[in-house]
């Protein structure tokens, strides 16, 4: 059975991981941890195929330790039993160091059973994650442990990822010379999206698929890089991490008023097919940071996410683009959002008092005996439909909510009210 490429070419040493020079560098944290051979808890958090478990494999074997590994995909609670079991053996006299793949896929109770071997320094654990930590790992756990954030590989290190599986391969197929055109390369490390192993896996796809010349050499060209990697991968997972970095990434840019950046961002959610977000957001998007400064673009985005709703993609790309565009070209305004969570924020923090009698409900016999609705004065019987009158109960009368925006439609506003108001 042959091993995977992306097996062989596993690095056995922290100088020969591509990337994260941010952590792995000389000098840098987890090269200073690992020379001073105290190997403490560590959580690596980020997406995957960018050396997460190699550089956990690493770290593990350099332990003076009993070394378990176990991916918490299949793992069981009588798996942890087992391992606990060991603590008591000769093997396990200097402690436990457990390698747990994929932590987040424990359960509190799982994640619990490891707490109290953790904390007197009885198992020492290194784990890696796809998600975000802070939202999927139990405290005690996280706060016991240092956490490291791995970045997508740069296209210079997935570069020399592939060379490198280039040269195992031709070392190992001595029969056969391999040659990688530029083209291809490139477009192998950008459909792969940061994702070392991806690129690796259509490697050697292209590689063992393609028969050689006969001269023995094995070409790859860029038409054989696209049938080997097909569709580029997008980094998004509906329940995960990713799925909010790009939708806050997405708002912000429409926030900020960068079509350019909004469009990027919807076509990542649109690749990723994930109507029902956009739409929700959009809808979001338009109160939250448009606002009064355009009352009607929420009228407009209804239109576009209907539509796009009732469309469905590929289609519903057109409607949405546009809605995005009008968003992010759109004057800004947070009045309304700021102006809902400040009349929530005193009906938590202060004692807001009654409603004023005069405003209460009188459409029934018996209200005037209970002093409903006297002295109540009905705007519209009154000059430009308005008349000055509390309407904020006692404790909180003087109380501003709403403040105009500096955009032209809010500042017409407050202009019209402060000449009515003034009269």
């Amino acid at each position: 059975m042959r091993k995977p490429l992306a097996d062989k070419i596993r690095p056995r040493e922290l100088k020969d991981v591509v990337g994260q020079k941010h952590i792995l560098g000389e000098g840098k944290i987890l090269d200073r941890i690992l020379q001073s051979g105290c190997i403490t808890n560590m959580i690596f958090y980020g997406p995957p195929g960018i050396g997460k478990t190699t550089v956990a494999n690493i770290i593990a074997e350099k332990g003076n330790k009993k070394f378990y590994k176990l991916n918490a995909t299949n793992a069981s609670l009588k798996d942890i039993q087992e391992i606990v079991s060991s603590l008591d053996t000769f093997e396990g006299i200097n402690g436990i160091l457990l390698y747990l793949d994929e932590i987040q896929n424990f359960n509190k109770k799982q994640q619990q059973s490891l707490l109290e071997f953790i904390e007197d320094g009885r198992i020492t654990l290194i784990s890696s994650t796809t998600e975000n930590p802070y939202h999927y790992i139990f405290k005690a756990i996280l706060s016991r442990s240092t956490i490291f954030e791995f970045k997508p590989i740069e296209k210079e290190d997935m570069g020399f990822a592939l060379e490198r599986a280039v040269k195992i391969i031709s070392e190992e197929e001595k029969s056969i010379n391999i040659q990688l055109k530029n083209e291809a390369k490139d477009y192998i490390i950008n459909a792969s999206n940061g994702d070392v192993r991806k690129a690796i896996n259509a490697l050697e796809i292209s590689v063992y698929s393609t028969p050689p010349d006969e001269n023995y050499n094995i070409v790859i060209d860029l038409d054989v890089a696209r049938d080997s990697t097909q569709v580029k991968v997008v980094s998004y997972d509906m329940l995960g991490d990713n799925h909010y970095d790009i939708l806050s990434a997405f708002q912000k840019s429409i926030r900020g008023s960068d079509a350019d950046a909004s469009l990027h961002y919807l076509a990542r959610l649109i690749k990723a097919g994930d109507l029902i977000s956009i739409c929700r957001r959009l809808l979001v998007i338009a109160s939250e940071d448009i606002g009064l400064a355009y009352p009607n673009s929420i009228t407009i985005v209804k239109s576009c996410v209907d539509t796009a709703m009732t469309l469905g993609f590929p289609e519903a790309r057109i409607p949405l683009a546009q809605a995005v565009i009008l968003l992010a070209t759109s004057p800004k305004s947070n009045s309304v959002i700021s102006a809902i969570d400040r009349a929530l924020e005193d009906l938590e923090k202060k004692e807001v008092g009654d409603i004023p009698l005069h405003i209460k409900d009188a459409h029934y016999s018996g209200a005037k005996s209970l002093s409903r609705g006297i002295g109540y004065k009905y705007p519209h019987n009154f000059k430009n439909n308005y008349v000055k009158q509390q309407y904020l109960p006692d404790n909180i009368r003087e109380r501003v909510y709403y403040e105009y925006g500096y955009n032209k439609m809010e500042q017409t506003s407050r202009e019209y009210w402060n000449k009515i108001k003034n009269e």
